[in-house]
């Protein structure tokens, strides 16, 4: 039966896989960070604090994510995948045990927050690597729109449900369920069927890491969409803020605070549709820019607001931004970069996507010390809107960029088409 354009890429059977193994993990995920969140400032009461968590996250995160990207290209990823996501379930278990003995204290959870950024930072590359091998290359922005969308709708419904898991069951609750998430994913690891090629080559070191610079470097498209998505995050970061904003500005508890995190992912769900069934714009890096100036000034406004259900249809609203943004970029860094860099370009551009937020959550706790969670935000949200306004000049290839000039790889990634009724389906599908 053929599926939806929009769902195309569900026909291949190794990517549905991986991408519901994700889904579920990311859910676990996103009931873990609420927890972190809440946990941190119940027993700190400090904005500074929740910046700290941003800056346990952001340090591994920035010093090993390239090296995880180069490690991507070099050995098998599913078995690096299935290393990593073993890692963070014993980490999740063991902070779950140790937060139900009642031994958890803030060091503890700076470092559990710095070791799961550091597993990340070879996770997250080798899974955006791995995806182009699974399917063809003309379906690959459908699936890499797919897998925001999975993304985002786990981040929906995580936060939310965590919320109410921590107020009823308590907060090892959430580290249990999330530790139990990622024997989903190594399920459908292991399941998957496409063998999928050692990249080709001497393993390298050093040498390795500066070619996947260089490449980046000489391609100012590249370059210019990761810098402006690090600094808006940088500028104005809400996640790290939102516990002070549901304890003490809107008055809301933990199910409140669920529903906060929940609403920039709720609009990102919404923006990621709407991408699925739109046509590619002819100026995809000047919508991004316009994207991420709206994104601005919606988080100056929430930051100004003060009613609950104002709060988060801001919070909403620059999630969709954000998911827009976000889809273009992927789509854009996918294929501009041949099949042998893309851990390595994956991997830098987590070092912005991931680092970006986390040090942004840490620059918004130490302003929110000094002048209130509330005008961290309006600065912050006014910082990003001029960063925007300057890129007119110094990232003028953004603005100009038109999508033709995307250099095509001379071989396509050969993938076996499994679909349920493949002998009347000729749908191809992504991730």
């Amino acid at each position: 039966m053929r599926l939806p354009t929009a769902l195309a890429a569900l026909a291949y059977r190794d990517f549905r896989l991986l991408w519901a193994g994700q889904f579920v993990d990311m859910l676990g995920t996103q009931v873990q960070t609420v927890a972190l969140g809440w946990l941190v400032y119940s027993l700190t009461g400090s904005t500074a604090a929740l910046g700290g968590v941003g800056l346990a996250r952001a340090i591994p995160t920035i010093l090993l994510s390239i090296f995880g990207g180069t490690l991507a290209d070099q050995v098998d990823r599913r078995r690096l995948l299935l290393v990593s996501q073993s890692f963070l379930a014993g980490l999740s278990a063991l902070l779950a045990l140790i937060i139900s003995l009642g031994k958890a204290n803030v060091p503890i959870l700076y470092a559990f927050a710095a070791l799961t950024a550091a597993a990340a930072a070879f996770d997250s590359p080798t899974r955006q690597a791995l995806i182009p091998s699974l399917v063809p290359r003309e379906r690959l922005p459908n699936a890499l729109t797919l897998n925001v969308l999975a993304w985002q709708t786990a981040a929906v419904l995580g936060p939310a449900t965590g919320g109410v898991i921590i107020k009823v069951f308590g907060v090892s609750a959430a580290y249990w369920i999330n530790a139990a998430s990622f024997l989903v994913v190594l399920g459908a690891i292991v399941a998957m069927r496409t063998r999928v090629p050692v990249p080709a080559g001497p393993r390298r070191g050093l040498s390795a890491v500066v070619e996947g610079l260089e490449f980046v470097r000489g391609r100012a498209i590249l370059w210019q969409l990761m810098l402006v998505d690090f600094l808006a995050v940088l500028f104005v970061s809400s996640m790290g803020l939102l516990p002070a904003f549901a304890r003490d500005v809107l008055a809301v508890g933990s199910d409140g605070l669920g529903l906060l995190y929940s609403a920039p992912a709720a609009g990102a769900v919404a923006g990621s549709v709407i991408f699925t069934l739109l046509p590619t714009p002819r100026r995809p890096g000047r919508v991004v820019a316009l994207a991420v100036a709206a994104y601005g000034i919606s988080l100056a406004l929430f930051g100004m607001a003060r009613s609950f259900p104002v709060a988060l249809g801001l919070l909403a609203l620059a999630g969709g931004l954000d998911a827009v943004s976000m889809a273009m970029r992927h789509t854009v860094r996918q294929l501009a970069t041949p099949d042998s860099l893309r851990g390595r370009v994956g991997a830098l551009a987590s070092v912005f996507s991931a680092g970006g937020p986390r040090l942004g959550e840490f620059q918004a706790g130490m302003v929110a010390s000094v002048v209130g969670a509330r005008y961290a935000m309006v600065l912050g949200g006014g910082a990003c809107l001029l960063m925007v306004v300057t890129s007119r000049w110094w990232a003028r290839q953004l603005w100009q960029y038109r999508g033709e000039e995307l250099p095509e790889e001379s071989e396509e990634p050969r993938v076996e088409a499994e679909v349920p009724g493949a002998a009347e389906s000729s749908v191809a599908g992504v991730d």
